[in-house]
């Protein structure tokens, strides 16, 4: 008797652990469809133009060489029909020069160049390399101040050439706003380029972005 007792102990054990294993086995956590997103690497060729809005004003006479400059996106960049970067990707920069003009002649010069660009929602961000934008003041004495890149008329290309013949980028400035670029007389001419003016920026070097499937 003493042994059958002994038996039965035994087999209501391994039942009992048994039952334990199968509940401990029980069915896997869904996996978070967010984590289950792939992630793909697309690269923007180099020469791709960034069209990019002002978020800060710089000028000849109110910038200096490496001040902080940054920009958003004002058009998406599109690779093979995926967006890679969405409109309102924060660029950022910095003032690469800054020449003021002599009291008898001369003008303004001021040239930005961009190399970082973060995603619209996202924290981290992507080095690259851009051409400088550059902006001149014109040569006119028709008025002691004169608005360039009127935004009825679609803008205007204030944009210098950057070494002359070595091709360096060319910068493209359309009115995004009052004063958007605004030429003083105080000593020669002076150029502004102010919060919501339009740049258009060439990438000199391909960049790779990660984005989700």
């Amino acid at each position: 008797m003493a042994n059958l007792l002994t038996r039965t102990s035994i087999v209501t054990a391994v039942l009992v652990m048994a039952g334990v294993g199968v509940e401990s086995a029980g069915p896997a956590a869904t996996p978070n469809p967010e984590v289950r997103r792939a992630v793909r690497q697309v690269t923007v060729p180099a020469g791709t133009v960034l069209r990019l809005r002002v978020s800060r004003g710089f000028g000849s006479d109110i910038s200096r060489v490496e001040d902080q400059v940054s920009a958003t996106l004002a058009r998406p960049v599109v690779v093979g029909g995926r967006t890679v970067l969405s409109e309102g990707s924060l660029a950022s920069g910095y003032v690469a020069q800054a020449t003021r003009p002599g009291k008898v002649k001369g003008r303004g010069r001021v040239a930005v160049r961009f190399n970082r660009i973060t995603p619209a929602g996202r924290d981290g961000h992507y080095a690259m390399q851009t051409r400088s934008w550059v902006a001149v003041a014109p040569a006119t004495k028709k008025q002691d101040a004169m608005k360039i890149g009127l935004p009825a008329a679609g803008g205007a290309i204030v944009g210098g050439i950057v070494g002359g013949k070595k091709g360096a980028g060319v910068g493209a400035l359309a009115g995004g706003g009052t004063g958007t670029a605004v030429v003083l007389t105080t000593r020669g001419k002076e150029v502004r380029v102010g919060r919501g003016a339009l740049l258009s920026v060439r990438l000199t070097a391909p960049l790779t972005i990660e984005v989700q499937d």
